[in-house]
């Protein structure tokens, strides 16, 4: 089963154009798959390495679905 959270964060504007930019020369990212990845591989550097988190950068990354 797969289960979404919704996060609301704020973030420097220089980085959201950073992103914009990005999304708009990548189509096929968006910004909820940025934002795994991204927080999922932070978690695994920063954290205690826990499986999940590895599954869901791998899959981000090579955009299958998050199980």
């Amino acid at each position: 089963m797969i289960s979404n959270i919704s996060i609301l964060a704020e973030i420097p504007e220089d980085l959201h154009e950073t992103l914009k930019g990005y999304l708009e020369s990548h189509p096929d990212w968006d910004q909820d798959r940025v934002f795994s990845a991204a927080l999922s591989l932070f978690l695994m550097q920063n954290g205690d390495c826990d499986r999940r988190a590895a599954r869901v950068y791998l899959d981000t990354l090579f955009n299958k679905a998050v199980r």
